[in-house]
């Protein structure tokens, strides 16, 4: 097994890498279980960067429902998040004033890829590479990815399927 920990925004994160079969849990929040998850690769200078209003729209109106908003800013795609990870922080907070945790800047489609992102874009029915930024993965309570969204689908798009889940 493989511990990776991130230290962002007061949130402990444990990254494993395990033999067995791999299951959401594997990669994020402690205590997470149970909870509906919403990750996104985010940019900060994207033509869809304004998605942060979205994002933090529904995170601050399920957060209480066991929701929770995960951005995994990544430069990847024409340089769009050059950012250092504070500068990232910062933006975030300042310009949307995004509550969700926003993480470390990772890699999503390179063989440097972070191992949640090998994970996500291996599940059946959800495989291939990111296209974009604001690519989305929806994972139920159970740790399951069950819905996959390109960069054109708003939040606000998402949200009846995480009523859904939420039930």
């Amino acid at each position: 097994m493989i511990k990776i920990l991130f230290l962002t925004m007061l949130f402990l994160f444990s990254i494993e890498s395990l033999a067995e079969e791999l299951k959401i849990y594997s990669f994020v929040v402690k205590n997470a279980k149970n909870e509906v998850i919403l990750i996104v690769n985010v940019a900060s200078k994207c033509g869809y960067t304004n998605q942060y209003e979205g994002l933090e729209a529904l995170y601050k109106k399920y957060k209480e429902k066991n929701f929770v908003v995960l951005g995994f800013p990544s430069n990847e795609f024409l340089g769009q998040e050059p950012g250092s990870n504070e500068e990232i922080q910062k933006f975030c907070k300042l310009k949307y004033g995004v509550e969700f945790p926003v993480l470390a800047k990772i890699e999503v489609n390179s063989d440097s890829a972070d191992p949640l992102y090998k994970w996500l874009k291996s599940q059946k029915g959800f495989e291939g590479r990111i296209t974009w930024n604001f690519n989305k993965f929806l994972i139920n309570k159970n740790g399951a990815v069950v819905k996959r969204y390109g960069s054109s689908d708003k939040p606000s798009e998402i949200e009846p399927d995480i009523l859904n889940l939420l039930k």
